[in-house]
């Protein structure tokens, strides 16, 4: 099979970017209600943090383990570490995370969509024109995506920045005190609430292997990761600032209700979570395009086809699986149980399999 790592090279700020947007996806309208819920104080600024911090160290892992084998992704060198059984077998347990977060990410849009937006659309008239337009998106490989998501990005930064900040007329830094009133506890305990919205270090182990210059990988994460911190923090701050935690906890999407509870009168525009629903759904494409992109290349390399006929392949089973949940409760169940397998499959697999690395690695050495 031809190496598509060699046909298609991204530069460090083309990586960084898609790891930028492949990390800002449905955590923008749904952490302040889930971080909110799990540690029951204005804290839940202090665990965003804390789990910014904890997808940095789970990217430079990533990073490490990639830059051992220069040229080859995850699904390449996974055999070469623990032979070609185990190999397989952890090639299909990533493949199916991305292939369900994808479809989880779909599905999201759908439920969104639907209720804000096509009041009575039913979920399969959305999610098909979704999936559809991914799948011509992904037809032509990485560098499409990667030049959408440059254009994508500052798009973002604009129009998050321009309507969050005018929330500011009812923000109440007395809504954010007091600091650390119930102790560190309650904000060590959220930090496996952010689990789902930080799982973005994992597409590294795909994305190494296309960098022109793979030894500016750890950058790439410290900015990648970095900014969807910064965005994130903004966002909790801003929401527990204007409703109160007791409030946000109460909403299904309290960023959205934010926005919707502040009118501006004299302009165009009065209402703007029209606005934040741009933002987000190009986001959540984003995140979606990429998660459907590594499950197609992780089926390639499992069965040493080309990508192409894997794409068209995974198509039914991303549409069967983003059908499961009945409504949204099962919906955010399915992101929780996502959240957890990401913390052990690109946490605590990647760091043995780097650790094996170091070991294998030294003994050559050592033969030598």
């Amino acid at each position: 099979m031809i190496s598509l790592q060699a046909k298609n090279q991204l530069t460090a700020s083309q990586t960084a970017v898609i790891l930028t947007n492949y990390t800002l996806a449905v955590g923008i309208l749904t952490l302040p209600r889930a971080a909110a819920q799990e540690v029951q104080t204005p804290d839940i600024w202090i665990t965003v943090l804390l789990g910014g911090c904890v997808s940095l160290v789970a990217g430079v892992i990533h990073v490490k383990l990639s830059q051992q084998y220069p040229g080859k992704n995850f699904y390449e060198y996974s055999q070469n570490l623990v032979g070609k059984v185990l190999g397989s077998l952890l090639s299909i347990f990533v493949i199916v995370y991305f292939l369900t977060l994808s479809a989880f990410e779909a599905r999201t849009v759908a439920e969104v969509a639907g209720f804000f937006l096509l009041d009575g659309t039913p979920t399969w008239a959305i999610l098909m024109p979704f999936m559809a337009i991914g799948l011509y998106l992904i037809n032509s490989g990485i560098n499409p995506i990667a030049r959408l998501f440059e254009i994508i990005f500052p798009l973002t930064i604009i129009l998050f920045l321009l309507v969050i900040f005018m929330s500011v007329g009812i923000f109440e830094l007395n809504n954010l005190r007091p600091v650390l009133g119930s102790g560190i506890m309650p904000v060590l305990k959220g930090i496996k609430t952010t689990a789902l919205a930080f799982t973005a270090a994992e597409i590294m182990v795909v994305l190494v292997a296309f960098m022109e210059k793979p030894e500016k990988a750890i950058k790439v994460v410290l900015v990648g990761v970095g900014i969807p911190t910064l965005f994130y923090l903004i966002t909790v701050v801003m929401v527990v600032g204007g409703l109160s935690i007791e409030v946000a906890q109460t909403y299904t999407w309290p960023t959205i209700s934010l926005i919707q509870s502040f009118e501006i009168t004299g302009l165009i525009f009065e209402r703007f979570e029209s606005f934040l629903l741009i933002i987000w759904i190009m986001q959540i494409f984003a995140t979606f395009t990429i998660s459907f992109y590594a499950a197609s290349l992780g089926l390639s390399h499992l069965f040493k086809r080309e990508t192409k006929p894997m794409i068209y392949l995974l198509i039914p089973f991303i549409y069967i699986v983003a059908m499961m949940p009945k409504n949204i409760n099962e919906l955010f169940k399915l992101g929780d149980i996502l959240g957890y397998f990401a913390y052990i499959l690109f946490g605590l697999f990647p760091l043995l399999l780097l650790i094996g690395s170091w070991v294998k690695e030294g003994r050559h050495e050592t033969k030598q």
